[in-house]
């Protein structure tokens, strides 16, 4: 799984709201959120979208990822 990078606490609590509202959901509840805004052509949301999708994965593992 690739960490997510460049992440502002805005993404972060973003996260955590979509993860409260959504429960298992939330990762497919980023993605298609990223898809709307490739949809649209905006870029920067799309790239932000698919970054909180990856947090909210990482979040919801249940081992650490990476290096402990």
């Amino acid at each position: 799984m690739q960490a997510p990078t460049f992440l502002k606490r805005d993404d972060v609590a973003e996260a955590e709201l979509l993860m409260r509202s959504f429960g298992r959901a939330a990762g497919l509840e980023a993605a298609e959120r990223a898809e709307s805004s490739r949809n649209i052509g905006n870029a920067l949301q799309f790239c932000r979208w698919r970054q909180i999708e990856r947090l909210i994965l990482m979040l919801a593992a249940d081992r650490a990822v990476g290096t402990v």
